[in-house]
Order: structure tokens, then sequence, then C-alpha cells
């Protein structure tokens, strides 16, 4: 299955694509993840990125567009693969397919927006290896600590309430119309975000067919 996964950021879509990894035994290409290694790392794609990113701005197709390629060439992904904050805009969508990229699914995880600020002020990032906590949905067993490699667990810029609007305000503006893009190829599938991250995955799974 080759899905890609549509909401607004802190819709809970880097949560649910791990726990959908898991259940369907493929590989979750998150382009945040692999961006954010690059910008750690300081490689030349990493400080460009590091630029948008730090200010609320969308990261250019073209660095976005080679990453995720360079990634799917990789032989985890021959069964099939979830792309978890890409494609970000129509264009990025139209270069996926032009490159041959496919998509089989692209699931909609429906959030009010000020859900979405509410819950990211909660949110903790680990300097390390990149997994998040959430103070009240999904703490960490020792507080401030990472559950996976004892790292330091912080705020990250982008999850500031300034900034988490000014986020909501580009996905409403450039993300958002993905959804008639896929609507039209017969390949959206819409669920409401639940008030627990084992109730979302149950609506999902039920859209999926995979329960």
């Amino acid at each position: 299955m080759k899905l890609v996964l549509l909401g607004a950021p802190g819709a809970g879509k880097g949560t649910q694509a791990e726990i959908l990894s898991r259940t369907l035994s493929i590989p979750t290409i998150s382009t945040g993840n692999i961006l954010r290694a690059a910008m750690k790392n300081g490689t030349p794609v990493g400080l460009k990125a590091k630029e948008y990113v730090e200010s609320g701005k969308l990261v250019p197709d073209d660095v976005i567009i080679g990453v995720v390629q360079e990634r799917l060439a990789e032989p985890d992904c021959a069964n099939g693969y979830i792309l978890d904050g890409m494609p970000r805009t129509i264009p990025q969508a139209e270069a996926l397919e032009a490159n041959h990229i496919d998509v089989d699914c692209a699931l909609s995880i429906e959030v009010q927006d000020q859900t979405i600020v509410d819950r990211m002020g909660g949110r903790r990032t680990c300097k390390n290896c990149s997994a998040t906590f959430h103070v009240v949905s999904n703490p960490p067993k020792v507080e401030g600590k990472c559950d996976f490699c004892g790292g330091e667990l912080g705020i990250r810029k982008d999850d500031a309430p300034e900034t988490v609007k000014a986020r909501l305000d580009t996905y409403h503006k450039e993300t958002e119309p993905l959804k008639e893009f896929y609507q039209q190829r017969g390949k959206l599938k819409s669920v409401e975000g639940q008030d627990t991250i084992e109730e979302t995955t149950a609506v999902i799974k039920k859209a999926l067919g995979i329960e």
C-alpha cells in the first residue's frame, strides 16, 4: 500500500504514520525527519531548509522531491510506503506523478485549527532522535527524557503558537487544495481526528479496510 497522509500540522499524521507503518510493515517516509536530519548535520540541503522551516515557510519543491526520490529508491520501500508531510502543494503532487512516484490512497485527518494550536503547545520533541511526545496525550515515561534514546525533550520553534498559526494559514492556502486533487483521482479518504490516538487509529483502519 502506498499512502499519503494529509492534514494540518499537528493533526497527528506523524503518530498515525508510525502506527500504520508497524501494522502494514511498510516504512514511513517523513520529509520532516529527513529534512531535520539534514539540518542537524548541516548539509547544504539542510542549511537551505533551515531558513524556511524556522520562519514557518514551506521548503522548496526541488529540495524535497530530490530527498524523497533518494529515500524511495531504498529496498525497504519495495512493498509500499507512507508519505508523511509530502506532497504539501499541488505542484509537488504533480511532480510526484511526473517522477512515477505512485499513491494508492490519500488519507486526510480532519482537525479544527484551535484544537491544533492547543495540542502543539504541549508537544515535545527529542533533540537527538526527533521522536515526539505530548504532555497530555502521549507523555514520556520520564518527564523531559525520550523513551527511545534518553535524549532531552524540548519545544521545537515551529510548535510555538505564533508559528503554528502561520503554518495553519499556509496549510489552508497551499496544502488543503490537495484534497480536491486526490478526490478527482478517486484516491481521497477523510476521517475525523478523535480525542485519543487509539480512537483516531481505529477510524483510520476502518477507512482503509485494514481492521
